[in-house]
């Protein structure tokens, strides 16, 4: 993991301060909230319905069990008890007072955190894979790249009033967890025929009102050249980027209207102009921060454990390896999963006392890291197989041993009009009711793998376009509607879904639901996945089932 430097700690230091006495002056009454939102939400302080948001920054998704039990102190001593992680990796708390933002962003800084680059018109939080460092699919460590972005766009002078919020994940694998084409930019890890290491570079993704899956706008940049390309892009969108139109600011309008030939040779063009040894990280840096991501200390372990293989004779350990272990890179270890999505509860959500026992099982168990998914759950990277039962025991204990990891009760939802104040209607009692009713893990196993997103408003915070099943709640004079869309995608086969028909009342949802998983188990063929099924009959089948029970 990357450790802060002198020159971290001071600088995360002197921020703190300077918010404090933002926050001392904003009590005393001597600078309005109009003067005050721009400096809070520098600082990641949001104003909701009910109380403050501070939504602080986990970096690539990746915490120390000294940074969870910090997050834990923080929801016990200054929040309801919990904290509720996000589809950036985040963590958010909801009921935040803000005479005690400064002792929070002081004690987050103890443990190298902060609330930085988690609001505001820059390049916010940069993310990737959560199994970086323990999949042998990936061909380079994630991690250490977006590192490297974090330092060079962290208060980036030209790039921290952008026209709008920018996003970007870096990947390494075939497989992407990610959802990187639906980023402002988009970076997949790629080898050439020579060896040589480089990007794949995607722009102008992004949910929201307009959703677009970004095009390719390179399909090799060479790794050394990384820092000037994403410049390049930068000053491109700063430069045209709307400024006059909240709901045209974001750089996948500026890509859509350019096309993505043209606006690709405009970035080239910014680019060959560039003084590019002066941007570029030097070998020595990039060697710096690689090398806080060499391997753990791995044991040397066979591959194959006996005490992991005999406690598969109880069926709800099985089943719970089925959905929630995955294969890891070193023999004798195994990647574990964490469903923050047990049905009924709201999703994403950790409590104190649990985020307190996960870091220690990370402490004990996987050599002291945890990431965060950007489907809200949590990981422990690197378990050796011989501890995954005792793990298991451990989190059904503390209630988060749900085997639902990619099932149709593992559920993406925003807080919704339960927190937010740019939301239409609410998320999480839909999720909740959804997941209560496919809460049978055999019904769920027999479904397999289905991804349920849904949204509180337009703004897609749940990344509804993109769901299997996705759900965006609207308002309708005073009432709350949900429009179903099919057959979306944030994965390599990225895709926004296509709208099904007029949106159903909120009692409605949840038969809705049922009523689709019915098609698809009587269209499936040869156990395809409900995203198979409907890409090969189309909406029409699942459309007049809804529509005619509606009726």
């Amino acid at each position: 993991m990357y450790r802060y430097d002198a020159i971290d700690r001071a600088f995360v230091q002197d921020r703190t301060a300077e918010f404090a006495g933002q926050v001392v002056r904003r009590l005393a009454g001597e600078i309005t909230e109009d003067q005050f939102k721009p400096l809070r939400l520098m600082n990641g302080l949001y104003l909701q319905l009910h109380a403050y948001m501070l939504r602080v920054s986990v970096p690539y998704g990746t915490l120390s069990s000294v940074q969870l039990k910090k997050l834990a102190h923080i929801a016990r001593t200054y929040d309801k008890g919990y904290g509720h992680f996000t589809t950036r990796q985040n963590i958010q708390f909801h009921w935040i007072k803000l005479a005690d933002t400064p002792a929070i962003l002081g004690e987050l800084a103890m443990v190298e955190m902060h609330a930085l680059q988690t609001s505001g018109n820059c390049i916010r939080n940069i993310t990737s894979d959560p199994r970086a460092g323990a999949t042998a699919e990936e061909i380079d460590d994630p991690r250490v790249w977006s590192e490297l972005i974090r330092q060079w766009s962290a208060i980036h002078p030209e790039f921290s009033f952008l026209p709008r919020k920018f996003k970007i994940a870096v990947t390494a694998a075939p497989q992407d967890r990610t959802a990187a084409k639906l980023h402002d930019i988009g970076l997949l890890l790629r080898r050439a025929r020579d060896g040589s290491l480089g990007f794949e570079v995607i722009a102008g993704g992004g949910m929201g009102r307009t959703p677009y899956v970004g095009p390719t706008i390179r399909e090799f940049l060479p790794a050394h050249h990384l820092l000037s390309y994403l410049e390049a892009i930068l000053r491109v969108y700063n430069r045209h980027g709307r400024r006059d139109n909240i709901y045209k600011a974001r750089i996948k309008i500026l890509v859509a209207q350019l096309g993505a030939e043209e606006f690709a040779r405009q970035v080239e063009a910014e680019w060959e102009a560039m003084d590019r040894p002066s941007v570029d990280a030097p070998d020595t840096e990039l060697a710096r921060i690689r090398g806080f991501f060499n391997p753990p200390g791995f044991a040397v372990l066979p591959p194959k454990s006996e005490v992991f293989e005999g406690a598969k004779a109880d069926p709800a350990f099985a089943r719970f390896v089925r959905n929630n272990v995955h294969a890891h890179k070193q023999p004798g270890y195994a990647i574990v999963d964490i469903s923050l999505k047990a049905p009924g509860e709201t999703p994403g959500d950790a409590t104190a006392d649990q985020m307190d026992a996960i870091a220690d099982l990370a402490e004990r168990f996987s050599l002291d890291e945890i990431r965060v998914t950007h489907e809200q759950n949590l990981v422990l990277p690197h378990v050796r197989l011989d501890d995954v039962p005792a793990v298991f025991a451990t989190l059904k204990a503390i209630g988060l041993s749900t085997p639902n990891i990619n099932l149709v009760s593992d559920i993406i939802a925003c807080p919704g009009l339960d927190y937010c104040a740019l939301a239409n209607a609410r998320a999480i009692p839909v999720a909740q009711d959804i997941a209560t009713r496919f809460a049978d893990p055999e019904r769920a196993e027999l479904i397999g793998e289905l991804k349920i997103k849904i949204s509180g408003c337009i703004n897609a915070c749940g990344h509804h376009h993109v769901g299997h099943i996705g759900i965006l709640g609207v308002d309708k004079k005073g009432e709350e509607f949900y429009q179903f869309t099919l057959g979306g995608s944030a994965a390599e086969d990225a895709e926004v879904g296509k709208i099904l028909g007029p949106g159903l009342p909120a009692n409605r949802v949840g038969d809705a639901v049922e009523t689709l998983v019915d098609v698809y188990l009587r269209e499936r063929k040869d156990g395809e996945r409900f995203l198979d099924t409907y890409r090969r009959t189309g909406l029409t089948p699942f459309k007049e089932a809804v529509y005619a029970e509606a009726h």
